[in-house]
């Protein structure tokens, strides 16, 4: 798999199909699996994305994590300085490791991080000239950029589950409930909802096939080989939408739970793959904690039935909870696709510095 980032015209592919500048919505395809005039599926889809219900498609990128196997949770303290917390802020919005970060009330810092890095290692030399980072590129005080962080580790590797769109279900479920919803100041009716399961499962999305020609050079059937190459190695899998938050519906509070599951694992393993609630789930060990769930919940009340929920449902299983709500009000930056962009543009970089290296010395 390695093997397929050695090569400018893969990782231009790569860089078009997972930016989503070569992938677009089929709105006449998606006219044709609804039943609906195309221009009546066009309005309503326009509406989705300008509300941000939902992001734009794009190919997803599973190949990350064999570069980035470690998912990291950080917290610390934003700086005091308000012109040190904007720059601070920007930086987290532009940092190629970062992929989410919120405000958290809970415990004894106000900041929570998600990070992806190779191994710990990585993550410690980047911890270690992050200080001077902030100061030289971003222009952050030296009080406000040395600061004290706690910091966990859990392994990609280790995913029992990951359908960060399982949210779709609950906003499903709610308009049965009331006969409408309304998300982002958008009130949704039925076609909007038939539009957000397509998306989100991938229909009605199409690959731009003429611009991938015109970016490598390379002839149509080329690139349809090495996009079908791509998913049949794991580095891509099929385009389709997503929330803006990624792990939660617009609207919806997301949890970032470490669960200790004292038996019943498997029977516990099998509800979680099945729940609505959980888009992703980790096995961890972190102290008495061997369950991470990252959840999707209307309110705390709703989060607190569900936690009980299990609790009755599994007696004596489930042992110590510690909860992290965490609202959209409190999200700093969301960007997935910043990590797996600036690790392709470091691939491509390299690549054509070894390829001058390689040209200045035999000419």
């Amino acid at each position: 798999m390695l093997d397929l980032f050695e090569n400018e015209e893969n990782l231009i592919l790569l860089q078009s199909l997972v930016s989503g500048e070569s992938v677009s919505v089929n709105l006449s395809d998606l006219s044709r699996i609804l039943g609906k005039h195309r221009n009546t599926i066009k309005k309503k889809v326009d509406f989705i994305f300008e509300h941000r219900i939902l992001d734009y498609p794009l190919y997803q990128f599973p190949g990350l994590y064999r570069f980035y196997p470690l998912l990291i949770a950080v917290n610390l303290d934003l700086p005091r300085l308000a012109q040190d917390r904007k720059k601070f802020e920007k930086w987290v919005k532009e940092d190629p490791y970062v992929i989410a970060a919120f405000r958290s009330r809970q415990g004894d810092y106000d900041t929570l991080l998600f990070i992806y890095h190779r191994d710990i290692t990585s993550y410690q030399l980047w911890m270690e000239s992050l200080p001077s980072t902030l100061q030289l590129q971003y222009g952050i005080s030296e009080a406000s950029a040395n600061f004290e962080s706690s910091t966990t580790y859990f392994s990609n590797q280790r995913t029992i589950k990951y359908e960060p769109s399982s949210g779709i279900n609950l906003i499903e479920s709610d308009f049965q409930e009331k006969g409408e919803i309304t998300i982002n100041e958008y009130t949704l009716d039925s076609i909007d909802l038939e539009i957000l399961k397509n998306l989100i499962k991938g229909n009605g999305i199409k690959t731009n096939y003429s611009l991938l020609c015109k970016k490598t050079g390379l002839h149509r059937k080329t690139v349809e080989k090495r996009i079908i190459t791509f998913l049949t190695e794991g580095v891509l899998s099929w385009p389709l939408c997503r929330f803006p938050n990624y792990f939660s519906p617009p609207n919806y509070i997301l949890t970032y739970s470490l669960f200790e599951i004292k038996k019943s694992q498997e029977k516990v393993i099998r509800e979680i793959v099945r729940d609505p609630h959980v888009s992703i789930a980790y096995k961890i060990l972190y102290g008495k904690f061997n369950f991470l769930l990252f959840g999707n919940h209307r309110d705390l009340g709703d989060h607190l039935k569900w936690e009980e929920g299990y609790r009755e449902k599994f007696p004596d299983a489930i042992g110590s909870a510690n909860i992290t709500y965490l609202s959209p009000r409190m999200t700093i930056a969301f960007h997935r696709q910043i990590v797996p962009l600036s690790l392709i543009q470091s691939k491509l970089k390299s690549l054509r510095g070894k390829r001058l290296r390689q040209t200045m010395e035999t000419g």
